[in-house]
């Protein structure tokens, strides 16, 4: 007999008689749903310049809500047991410590919106958090399964469009990654080289791993293809977050292979990812691409440059005496030095959530800040950033060290779990499940939460803390 509210009809409780089936169905599609949307509604402003990258929030929005909705349900239908607890928990605690560092903000409407064009506000983590306890509730394997080839699938998407862009110039605005500097940088539909290089190496890292642990022959044919265009087109974001995707996508696929026990024959497909990338390198030198003839890293420029300062109005220009901006290392060091800085400065709260750039203002640049839009006024202070591509840092500056503590709760929890879930079923979907999540975690050392890349990373999270059965 059906359960009912009161006098309610059947119908109106069907969150009380919803199966488990039916629970995992709806959530494959709303964690489906959060690696499309942004990608679908930054199509907008990539064909339409008049549009602001900031209704790409929108996109996320749509799939925010879903999962929202849907994490909502698995806690009230008790999908969220005992052992998952501590990780809610934590993940509870960054939002909470999150509305305590809004308060304490610059602008309360930014740390809650984010930034226009970057959309990385406390609802945004809210909507993580979302796609985080969905994907943790989820009861059927099939859906697990059916997510991860979701993250392939987004992977190509995002590599079509990068196609364009790297032989065409087309779909982006990063044809020249500095004034005379006609690269024709990949970003695909992540709206930065180095945003699209994090995703894409989430998608190798899948493609790599199942592709030498399933035993599916035609699943091994289509990750092997898969493979081989994520690493050609990471190459292309002339980014050291491209080469760090391939180089950890390739080591955690080899580890995948001891742990599963597969023939070890299938290393050779591991070489869907080198012999590609060798070539793009070739392609480049051949001066085949755009108008230069080495290949070289260009991360200091598009990061700054071209996303930051051009594209969004989000910091000001480089200043060339404090660094050398073809220096990677050199700006990635700068970058966390100043960060470092800015933490000593607010260890409790921090300066609000994505509001980075905010403490580092020293002019108005003779505009009225009271009438005048802050993206002019920032622009106008050279040597200003909004982005450290350190994750741990970048959360430690903008929501205080007490937020950097619960997130590292969250992540070596399930992490633990991940560990405890491999030892007992070694299947080829939990060890890529874990092994997406470990290159995650490793690529935030030098990447930063985006609307494109976290939905993924949260979800997976998820994924590899749920009670998943077979059909």
């Amino acid at each position: 007999m059906s359960k009912q509210l009161f006098n309610t009809t059947e119908k109106s409780n069907f969150i009380l008689n919803m199966t488990e089936e039916k629970y995992s169905q709806l959530a494959t599609f709303g964690l489906s749903a959060s690696y499309f949307t942004t990608a679908v509604f930054a199509v907008i402003p990539e064909f339409a310049k008049k549009f602001s990258y900031s209704i790409v929030s929108g996109g996320l929005a749509i799939s925010g809500v879903i999962c929202m909705v849907l994490a909502l349900i698995g806690i009230m239908k008790k999908y969220i047991d005992r052992k998952k607890i501590f990780p809610v928990c934590a993940f509870s605690a960054m939002i909470i410590w999150g509305i305590v560092s809004l308060i304490n903000s610059y602008s309360v409407s930014t740390s809650f919106y984010g930034f226009s064009g970057r959309g990385e506000g406390l609802l945004a983590i809210i909507f993580y958090f979302g796609f985080f306890i969905t994907a943790m509730s989820v009861k059927r394997e099939k859906t697990v399964n059916i997510v991860i080839n979701s993250v392939i699938a987004s992977g190509l998407l995002h590599s079509v469009v990068a196609l364009i862009q790297i032989f065409n110039g087309g779909l982006s605005h990063y044809r020249f990654v500095f004034l005379k500097i006609k690269a024709n940088a990949a970003s695909g539909l992540a709206q930065s080289p180095i945003f699209l290089a994090m995703v894409l190496s989430l998608s190798l890292t899948a493609s790599l791993v199942m592709g030498v642990t399933t035993d599916n022959k035609k699943k091994r044919i289509f990750c092997i293809v898969s493979s081989c265009l994520f690493s050609f087109v990471m190459m292309f974001t002339y980014s050291l977050m491209g080469i760090a995707g391939i180089i950890s996508g390739i080591i955690l696929a080899v580890i995948a292979v001891f742990i599963s026990k597969s023939p070890k024959i299938r290393l050779v497909s591991l070489l869907s990812a080198v012999i590609p990338a060798i070539v793009s390198v070739i392609i480049v030198n051949a001066g085949l691409v755009g108008e230069i003839s080495s290949y070289k890293l260009y991360d200091g420029y598009t990061l700054w440059w071209a996303d930051s300062y051009i594209r969004l109005s989000a910091s000001g220009d480089y200043d060339n005496d404090k660094l050398d901006i073809s220096d990677t290392m050199e700006v990635y060091k700068y970058l966390n030095n100043t960060t470092c800085d800015i933490i000593r400065k607010y260890p409790l709260v921090g300066t609000g959530p994505d509001q980075l750039v905010y403490p580092q203002l020293y002019t108005n640049g003779g505009l009225d800040p009271e009438t005048s839009d802050i993206s002019t006024i920032i622009a106008a202070n050279r040597g200003t950033f909004d982005k450290v591509y350190n994750e741990y840092l970048y959360t430690a500056a903008t929501r205080g060290i007490p937020s950097l503590i619960a997130l590292i709760l969250v992540l070596g929890s399930v992490m633990v779990s991940g560990f405890r879930k491999i030892k007992k079923s070694p299947s080829d979907i939990n060890i890529c499940t874990f092994m997406m999540f470990i290159c995650g975690i490793v690529i935030f050392f030098i990447g930063c939460s985006n609307i494109t890349f976290s939905p993924i990373f949260w979800a997976i999270s998820g994924l590899l803390m749920c009670s998943a059965k077979k059909e």
